[in-house]
Parts: structure tokens; C-alpha cells; sequence
């Protein structure tokens, strides 16, 4: 058991690292609403993991996989929420944007110097929010119950009880994903002087809309499996 966990575990990592809609979903949540709506969007997403291996110990992602109707009405719905919160970050870069002719006091302010609010903004969400975002994005993306389905069973030994190893494996998911996006949440937090320049703010606003653009793109175009 402690092998097939030890292995789960490298393999886990290397999933939570790699660049995705997590990803730059927190990081533009804690660009616009700061460390706390951020770590909440992290731990929306660390729920939608749960609800997925749950979803695989009863196996309802094995009937996902089997359909396809099913499994693209989801698709389709993750990749249209995910093209809207890309669509949210481009507009609020466009009216950074065009706030940028105007006197210097609103940047300040917005800026965060002196004791403004380093998070203030029409873009600002509340800790509620990022979580519902970040579980929406993480529970309206099949590929997630895909690699749940198709990975979780290869580490779990023969003859371990299937539900209770299965939810042990996601929980070692769930504490590196969520150790991760933290990390990336408190990164941003202490160099908030920096990302909440204008320029820089208004530029990664554009790269993060761009990306969930494009990640929803990708999967809204996904050719079938």
C-alpha cells in the first residue's frame, strides 16, 4: 500500500503542476480580490476534486466516459464557463485600460499605496464567489473524472476496499493541488505591490483572459475521444 501511495503521490504532483484553468483561475482571483478569495477559489477547486472522486468510487465517471452525449454536454459547459471568466479578465483589462488616461489618484488608489485597499476594484469578488468559481471550474471539466477514472485505479492494491482508497488518493490530490494553488495565492499576495501596478496589472489581466480564452477554446473544440 505504502509503494502504490508513494507512486500515486509523484504522479499527483506532477498533475497539480502543470499549467491549467486552476491555475489561472486563482491567479487572476488573487490578482482582483486578493490572498483570501484566492486560497477560497483554491479550496473551491479542491472540493470539485472530491466531488469527482466521489463521483468515480460510485462510478458515475465510468457512465461519463460511456456516453458521449454526456460526456460532451459537459464539455461544452466548462468550456463556455470557462470562455466567460476569460471574457470577465479581458473586459476588466479593457477598462483598466481606458482608465489609464485619466489622473494619476484613481491608479494610486487602486494600487493599493498608502492605506487604500490593495484589492479594490469593480472586478473584486467575494470569498463566496471565488469559491463557487473555483469548484464550478473544476467540477464542469470531465477530463478531471476521465483521469480520476482511468488513473486512481492503477494505485489501488488488489484486494484494498475500492472507496476508502479511492477517497485516499484524492485526498493526497486534493492536499498537493490545494498546497500548490495556496502557494501561488500567498506568491501573489506579498508581491501584490508589484502586480498591482496598472501597467502590470493591466497586462496580466489580458494574459490570464487570453488564457482561459484559449483553454476553453481547446476544450470546446476537443475532437471526440
Amino acid at each position: 500500500m505504502f509503494s502504490s501511495l508513494l507512486g500515486f503521490t509523484v504522479v499527483a504532483a506532477l498533475l497539480t503542476i502543470s499549467p491549467g484553468p486552476d491555475f489561472a483561475v486563482v491567479l487572476r482571483t488573487s490578482l482582483g480580490s486578493g490572498r483570501r478569495a484566492a486560497l477560497c477559489s483554491a479550496l473551491g477547486i479542491a472540493t470539485g476534486c472530491f466531488v469527482w472522486g466521489l463521483a468515480g468510487a460510485a462510478g458515475l465517471t465510468a457512465m461519463l466516459s460511456a456516453s458521449k452525449s454526456a460526456y460532451d454536454a459537459l464539455r461544452v459547459a466548462g468550456a463556455l464557463y470557462l470562455m466567460w471568466l476569460g471574457f470577465q479578465a479581458l473586459r476588466s483589462a479593457r477598462r483598466r485600460g481606458s482608465r489609464a488616461g485619466r489622473p494619476a489618484s484613481g491608479d494610486r488608489g487602486e494600487a493599493g499605496s498608502g492605506s487604500a485597499p490593495a484589492y479594490a476594484g469593480s472586478d473584486r469578488c467575494s470569498p463566496l464567489q471565488a469559491f463557487r468559481t473555483g469548484l464550478l471550474t473544476n467540477v464542469l471539466n470531465p477530463k478531471v473524472g476521465v483521469v480520476y477514472m482511468s488513473l486512481l485505479p492503477q494505485f489501488i492494491p488488489h484486494g484494498a476496499p475500492v472507496v476508502p482508497t479511492t477517497l485516499l488518493l484524492v485526498a493526497v490530490h486534493v492536499t498537493l493541488g490545494f498546497g500548490w494553488l495556496g502557494g501561488i495565492a500567498l506568491a501573489v499576495h506579498r508581491a501584490r505591490a508589484f502586480f498591482q501596478r496598472p501597467r502590470v496589472r493591466l497586462r496580466m489581466d489580458q494574459a490570464t483572459g487570453g488564457v482561459l480564452l484559449a483553454l476553453g477554446a481547446a476544450v470546446g473544440v476537443e475532437t471526440a475521444r
